[in-house]
């Protein structure tokens, strides 16, 4: 386990990013989602990340619901707040917003501190818990001026309280999160897709600032929504149809890693594991055959050879784990 800055949560060096319990893209069953609880847990996976916008609740409700049977001092939970969900009259689902679960609650941008007060205890009941470990301001790209005057400081007073071990900012940005790592004192940020085989650019400033000051970084977006899984029979990058560059990129690195007896996925999760800043990475799986497959790829050694041909083709940057 890797304390988190200067806070008290600790993470596993592999988490479960728990956004597919809440029925991302396609509905799973309440057996399939404690089943891959159960199975990371068999790993050792003793870090579990979720959110009130996975699946409207849903992802916090299972999570909470498969880890009741272990001891809580034995893992560590993280959620969010920026998103708060209210009741809503509307019938439908929720696929334009990536879940496919009743559209039964509405999700409301809310970083005011009392906003934050409210979703966490909302996050709480959902769980069935008395207190998460971590949390982060969720995406607040739009509510910079709120999220930096209003909660980020209510996070810093629960934090003060023991409400929290940990807080922080998750983003699938780099310039905000920078911020952050500057201008407060967080002890994590969660980057998502930014730091991966396919795009580095957080290793410019957010990695080294965050090296410098002492601030964790947990990575999630590893494998860039699929594309970095199997770029052949999932062709998506950022929760949209890949552009052929990458594509072709991401098929070229995949012959490359068949070549040097490993997998494309082995080296995604080593990449983003290898930075020195990087505490834990999320690994996002729907069924306990995809946490197990995770963690044989995350355990899996990657050939010194595999990234000197990477930067030789120009796949990766010349400083890129060299």
């Amino acid at each position: 386990m890797t304390r988190l800055g200067r806070g008290g949560a600790e993470v596993t060096s592999l988490g479960l990013g728990a956004a597919a319990l809440g029925n991302l893209y396609t509905p799973i069953g309440d057996e399939q989602a404690q089943a891959a609880v159960r199975a990371a847990w068999e790993r050792g996976i003793r870090y579990f990340d979720t959110a009130p916008h996975y699946g409207l609740g849903l992802s916090e409700r299972r999570l909470g619901a498969a880890l009741r049977e272990y001891d809580r001092a034995a893992y560590t939970v993280s959620t969010k707040v920026g998103r708060r969900l209210e009741p809503a009259d509307g019938t439908g689902d929720d696929l334009a917003n990536g879940f496919a679960v009743p559209a039964a609650h509405r999700r409301v941008w809310d970083f005011t501190a009392d906003g934050v007060r409210r979703t966490l205890e909302a996050s709480l009941e959902r769980l069935g818990l008395d207190r998460v470990d971590i949390v982060y301001l969720h995406d607040p790209d739009d509510h910079a001026e709120e999220a930096f005057r209003e909660g980020y400081p209510a996070l810093e007073k629960l934090r003060a309280e023991g409400v929290v071990g940990a807080i922080g900012a998750g983003m699938n940005q780099v310039e905000m999160l920078a911020r952050f790592v500057r201008d407060t004192d967080v002890d994590v940020v969660l980057c998502a897709g930014r730091y991966t085989l396919l795009d580095q650019s957080a290793a410019t400033e957010l990695l080294p600032e965050a090296l410098q000051r002492g601030v964790s970084v947990v990575i999630g977006g590893a494998f860039n929504s699929g594309l970095l899984a199997d770029p052949a029979r999932h062709p998506t990058y950022d929760y949209a149809e890949a552009p052929p560059k990458l594509l072709d990129r991401a098929l070229r690195m995949q012959a490359v890693a068949e070549r040097h007896g490993t997998t494309l996925r082995a080296a995604a999760l080593a990449f983003c594991s290898a930075h020195p800043a990087v505490a834990s990475v999320l690994a996002g799986a729907r069924s306990a055959a995809e946490v197990h497959d995770c963690a044989d790829q995350f355990a899996a050694p990657v050939p010194d050879a595999f990234w000197r041909e990477l930067r030789a083709m120009g796949l990766l940057p010349p400083e890129a784990l060299s």
